[in-house]
């Protein structure tokens, strides 16, 4: 990564935050807890740019503009609603996992050929 796509991502973001802060107050209060438990969870594409995190502002800006409150938008539980956006992607939980699983398999496949 060179110095030019550093400032190119500082420069998408903050033009993310902005429109994260033009949003009424209850879509940013949703959108900061499920920003948060994206991070914690952790979709890699998350890391891939704002792609998953626009993608929600957009939804958020459609239902501000047709004066929906935000739950009317993400349904009364904000968890499940994230966890449906995120249910096909690859967290960095399942890469620790697999790569778990792999090591694993390296050790016993070396004890059972150190045992022959």
């Amino acid at each position: 990564m060179n110095i030019r796509d550093i400032i190119e991502g500082k420069r998408e973001w903050r033009a993310h935050v902005a429109r994260v802060k033009a949003l009424p107050q209850d879509y940013q209060i949703v959108y900061k807890e499920i920003q948060k438990y994206l991070f914690k969870v952790g979709p890699v594409e998350l890391n891939e740019g704002t792609g998953l995190l626009s993608g929600i502002v957009d939804l958020f800006e459609e239902g501000a503009a047709s004066g929906k409150g935000v739950l009317e938008v993400t349904g009364r539980d904000v968890a499940a609603f994230a966890d449906e956006l995120i249910k096909d992607s690859k967290t960095h939980t399942d890469n620790w996992q697999e790569s778990v699983g792999k090591e694993t398999r390296k050790a016993i496949k070396k004890v059972t050929d150190n045992q022959k």
